[in-house]
């Protein structure tokens, strides 16, 4: 898969996002990442990005479907932080979904799959 900061990229506005903002989505990126580790999921040292070198394999190892559900959340928590949209519905659409995948991937975690 590509690299985390790419693939967030990507998710959010199809790649469009300007390599000026590259720091804040970083910043935004290692934010949801800490909070990924208070529920069990990345290295229990914890993990950050400094660009665009680091992937999902160096978060999660080489697990696809685990790759694909933590990219997809991921990219949904921090759109929410880098460009809210401005419908509260949409939000709120966005929220459930995070909530949804964020006990997902506790439980399986909790379960050791």
């Amino acid at each position: 898969m590509d690299s985390i900061l790419d693939s967030v990229k990507d998710k959010i506005a199809g790649g469009a996002i300007h390599e000026h903002f590259d720091n804040a989505l970083i910043d935004d990126i290692n934010a949801v990442l800490i909070d990924l580790r208070q529920i069990g999921i990345g290295p229990e040292d914890g993990f950050s990005i400094t660009g665009n070198s680091e992937t999902w394999a160096d978060f999660l190892g080489e697990d696809k479907a685990m790759q694909e559900s933590v990219a997809t959340l991921v990219a949904l928590k921090v759109r929410l932080i880098f460009d809210p949209p401005a419908s509260g519905a949409i939000t709120e659409t966005i929220n459930k979904q995070i909530d949804r995948l964020e006990w997902r991937l506790n439980v399986n975690y909790e379960i050791g799959v």
